[in-house]
């Protein structure tokens, strides 16, 4: 039994839709298939009863059992267009005919399952006032004029005809061009990212080639190409599906007892079971093509919407929990799972009678927001990568300045052994001849001596700094040293016309040797009353923080420069060129290391320098400092 869909003679309305005036069509008339014979081949012009009235906008009325066409009737209202056109923007059939009266102006039929028309259907001056006849035929669960009827000037209707599905063609395009550009970056990636990238290089492509095959633009204008557009376009959706679950399992795990990687197995199975059900459909000429639509579009609509309850309480779990990753995909996840659930069941709601139309632009924001998650991934990446390289760069300095303290030291004390002997040797002759002279005689061997006192504390530095290690180890009171440290210095401080400012706290204890303790804070101290210009001050702070002794010198001399300080503690390197070795901060530094500390310094040049020793505290007899 035919369907007939006629509109009766609908109110003409002016339109500003471009800038042409436009006659909209509200109202048509209907008639199912009244025997067997009737296959569209002649309008049925003398028939008037088994019409139906159908508005325009209206929910379309529900096929008959049985029923698998229908004619549609439209009457002409009075015009005056130069070269008139009626535009129908969708109409659900397979198989369409047209008539104005008698006379076929249009034939479509498609061998596969896309029933979304768009017509436009150039008319003579002369059918001003006439009667068309659609007729359709289909194999799904609609039927008939979805959208409105509108009529005008061809050459203004036109223009929404080639628009219609236009913009998905090419957000489509759009698509496949950064699905490929990613695809190609992912090589160049660390492999821990190439999963994330080639999953995502999926999802994006499969949402272009849905956008480009779900377009009526494409079976409008290349319906040759119709049947492999709907193969490409299951295929992109039995790729997506999986790919989607793919990507967010590796993003954010596999989730609690395994539910995501299961559900990604699952999906994929499922996949390859409706691929191999389109190639048997396919192969036997769409024999199967009923089963193969109910498993690839009934139940994939189903799958679908568990999909995204399940990926939106994951998304939700981890947005509870601070994840910045997972507040910036539920943000897009689920702006498009929203979006693609509310549609799909309102495409249930109506029997199909519903053109999915929101979903590609929610995907849109998904797919930016899936962008964002990978670069926020890959420039972490990044610096770690480059706090990695600092690391290494400090890791290989300190490793030559070990090797070059190693030489040094065995240099040292080979040198310090074979020459301290002689030393001393010469000292008790020189000694013994001061005693016995007068004069210039005896003022040139005190100066001999002086000398030779001089060289054997620069034997007795190298000595320290190729064996730090203490022969007498104790509890050292900080206080107590700092008191004697400062009875020595004080003198020379006042000297250089700066003071001294004491500030320890009572009851820190170290383990060390205190005559190598003093040595190596004395050298600290000296170096910063040297650096002092007028009114200088140095500030001695002492306290105890946890399980350490932190010790801080502080001066406001002259300051070094960043080239200056990064090199302190090197052999033979001084910060005061005309004064000092280089060898006792070097000697400082091995000793603060052989009490397992660590000695740093800040400076900025005209405004001082400080120094922050960090040793490990210890107890003090009785257990005065436990805490």
């Amino acid at each position: 039994m035919f369907l007939l869909l006629s509109i009766t003679c609908g109110t003409f309305l002016v339109s500003a839709q471009g800038s042409y005036p436009a006659g909209e069509i509200r109202q048509w008339q209907m008639k199912w298939q009244e025997g067997p014979e009737d296959n569209g081949r002649k309008a049925p012009v003398t028939e008037t009863e088994g019409w139906m009235d159908v508005e325009a906008q209206a929910k379309m009325p529900q096929m008959p059992a049985g029923v698998s066409s229908a004619w549609t009737k439209i009457t002409l209202p009075s015009y005056s267009y130069v070269s008139p056109a009626v535009y129908i923007q969708a109409i659900y059939a397979l198989h369409v005919k047209v008539y104005v009266e008698e006379r076929l102006i249009f034939e479509g039929d498609r061998s596969f399952i896309k029933d979304n028309y768009s017509l436009l259907l150039p008319l003579d001056f002369q059918d001003n006032g006439k009667t068309i006849y659609i007729w359709t035929q289909t194999l799904q669960d609609r039927i008939g004029i979805k959208e409105k009827v509108v009529i005008g000037e061809h050459s203004m209707l036109i223009k929404d005809y080639i628009k219609n599905g236009l913009t998905d063609v090419i957000l489509g395009g759009a698509f496949l061009f950064v699905a490929a550009v990613l695809f190609v970056c992912a090589f160049f990636l660390n492999r821990e990212y190439f999963p994330i990238a080639t999953s995502l290089s999926i999802v994006i492509a499969s949402t272009g080639v849905l956008s480009i095959t779900y377009s009526p633009f494409t079976y409008t204008f290349y319906s040759y190409l119709g049947a492999i557009s709907v193969v490409f376009f299951d295929v992109a959706l039995l790729s997506l599906l999986p790919a989607l679950t793919f990507l967010f399992e590796n993003i954010f795990g596999p989730g609690r007892y395994g539910i995501i990687r299961r559900f990604r197995k699952f999906q994929t199975a499922y996949s390859l079971f409706c691929l191999i059900c389109l190639i048997i459909n396919g192969l036997s000429g769409d024999r199967y093509v009923e089963f193969y639509f109910f498993v690839s579009t009934k139940i994939i609509g189903i799958i679908m919407i568990l999909q995204f309850i399940l990926l939106i309480g994951c998304v939700i779990v981890f947005s509870l929990k601070r994840n910045k990753d997972a507040i910036i995909f539920a943000c897009g996840f689920g702006t498009a799972a929203l979006t693609g659930v509310l549609e799909l069941i309102w495409y249930y709601f109506n029997s199909g009678n519903y053109d999915l139309q929101y979903w590609k632009w929610a995907l849109v924001v998904f797919i930016l927001s899936l962008i964002v998650i990978l670069g926020r991934r890959l420039a972490q990446n990044h610096s770690q990568v480059v706090k990695y390289s600092q690391e290494l760069e400090l890791f290989n300095n300190e490793l030559q300045r070990s090797e070059k303290m190693e030489i040094i030291s065995e240099l040292a004390a080979s040198v310090a052994h074979e020459v301290r002997n002689p030393l001393q040797v010469t000292r008790g002759f020189l000694q013994l001849l001061s005693e016995k002279s007068s004069g210039d005689e005896q003022r040139y061997l005190f100066m001999a001596l002086s000398e030779l006192d001089r060289a054997a504390s620069i034997i007795t530095d190298f000595l320290t700094f190729a064996k730090p290690e203490f022969e007498q180890v104790s509890l050292l009171n900080v206080n107590e040293e700092f008191m004697h440290i400062q009875s020595i210095l004080l003198p020379l401080c006042h000297l250089n016309g700066g003071k001294m400012i004491l500030e320890v706290e009572e009851d820190l204890w170290v383990k060390g040797n205190s005559s190598k303790f003093k040595q190596a804070l004395i050298n600290i101290i000296k170096n910063s009353i040297e650096s002092l210009g007028e009114e200088g001050t140095i500030h001695l702070l002492a306290y105890s923080r946890g399980d350490s002794i932190h010790i801080h010198i502080k001066d406001n001399g002259v300051g070094m420069e960043p080239g200056v300080l990064s090199r302190l503690g090197e052999p033979y390197f001084s910060s005061n060129k005309t004064k000092g070795t280089g060898l006792g901060l070097m000697v400082t530094f091995r000793i603060i290391e052989a009490m397992e500390g660590e000695i740093r310094f800040m400076s900025k040049k005209g405004a001082g320098t400080e120094s922050i020793t960090i040793l490990p505290r210890a107890e003090g007899p009785d257990d005065s400092n436990s805490r």
